[in-house]
């Protein structure tokens, strides 16, 4: 039985969740956009991964335009007690599929209306400010907005994604703030001094796009192979278990379509690495 609880627990806000979440964003359509090809799977993803011990999810209103937040909710309504969803507002796309910042306080509490909907709950347990560089507001501002809908209730607590540690600094003067989401992974490691701070501060780290954003491994395919090879795993699990051996503060969110792919990811969790496979992999 693959077991998300073997990769350790941590607490973020008022929930003690396993360190092995599932990322939604892989739901919906190519692309992250429209309905996926196979529905009744992408149902049976989620549905899965609770079974198997996730209690954190991650996802966005924007993944598929409601497509992601449509299929947790179908999945998974009622949801457990002890599920923590974590959302994020910033983004918005366009017609044609294309990303944009939607940062104003209208865009972020309009994309918080829509999560609340579709998912079905009053009070969105955890939500990121998906920072992305734009004119039409400051952080200093977004942030302002998401700490008053916390203290609407709207979001029970908040968190960052796409931030450095000197935003991560200044929203820590302002609030508390439980989680953060930035990318990072074996060929991509340039966030490893917010990683550093969310680890003494006791902050959950989400790290996205672990094998890169195109999925390009090439620095690391070598040893990647050589460890995998050792372990009996594939590449992408062992940046997984690397992942979560870099720190007690992460939590792997790794996603799917595929309910095989989805068992195969979360038994990274059982892997044990030794400091020679670290030494490695980091070489």
């Amino acid at each position: 039985m693959v077991d998300a609880s073997a990769a350790g627990t941590i607490r973020i806000g008022d929930t003690t969740v396993p360190r092995m979440g599932f990322g939604a964003m892989r739901l919906p359509g190519p692309g992250v956009w429209g309905p996926p090809a196979d529905r009744d799977e992408a149902i049976r993803v989620v549905r899965r991964a609770v079974e198997c011990g996730v209690r954190l999810i991650d996802t966005a209103w924007y993944y598929g335009m409601d497509v992601a937040n449509g299929i947790v909710a179908e999945a998974l309504r009622p949801y457990p007690d002890d599920l923590l969803l974590v959302t994020k507002l910033g983004g918005a796309r366009r017609d044609d599929g294309s990303w944009f910042a939607a940062l104003t306080p209208d865009e972020l509490r309009a994309g918080n209306a829509r999560d609340r909907r579709v998912l079905g709950v009053d009070t969105v347990p955890v939500t990121h400010l998906r920072w992305m560089d734009t004119d039409a507001t400051t952080f200093d501002e977004a942030l302002g907005t998401m700490i008053a809908m916390r203290d609407e209730g709207l979001i029970g607590h908040v968190g960052l994604s796409n931030v450095s540690a000197d935003q991560l600094d200044a929203a820590l003067s302002r609030t508390p703030i439980v989680s953060v989401s930035n990318q990072f992974g074996l060929s991509q490691r340039e966030d490893a001094g917010t990683l550093a701070r969310c680890t003494a501060e006791g902050i959950a780290y989400l790290p996205f796009f672990p094998l890169g954003a195109g999925g390009d491994t090439s620095a690391t395919d070598n040893a990647l192979a050589r460890v995998a090879a050792r372990h009996g795993a594939s590449p992408a699990q062992i940046v997984l278990a690397w992942m979560l051996a870099l720190s007690p503060s992460v939590v792997a969110i790794p996603g799917t379509s595929k309910v095989a792919h989805l068992e195969e990811n979360l038994a990274a969790a059982g892997i044990g690495l030794t400091a020679a496979d670290i030494a490695e992999l980091e070489a």
